[in-house]
């Protein structure tokens, strides 16, 4: 089963990101990409959402997928 991780952020430095991305791949996580909300009086981001995603065993007691 693949889960999905989204990492919401409104400080969106260099700095930042590479925080985030650096601690959740550090538990295991994939980096999977980054989508961004725009304000319309700037070209600068207004929030950024940071995307991780991670395998892992299915449960249930049918012997499903892992």
């Amino acid at each position: 089963m693949l889960r999905w991780k989204i990492v919401e952020t409104s400080s969106v430095t260099d700095d930042s990101l590479e925080a985030i991305v650096n601690e959740w791949t550090a538990q295991g996580w994939t980096f999977e990409g980054m989508q961004f909300a725009m304000r319309e009086s700037s070209k600068r981001p207004a929030m950024a959402f940071v995307l991780f995603t991670r395998g892992e065993a299915g449960r249930g007691g049918d012997g499903g997928e892992s």
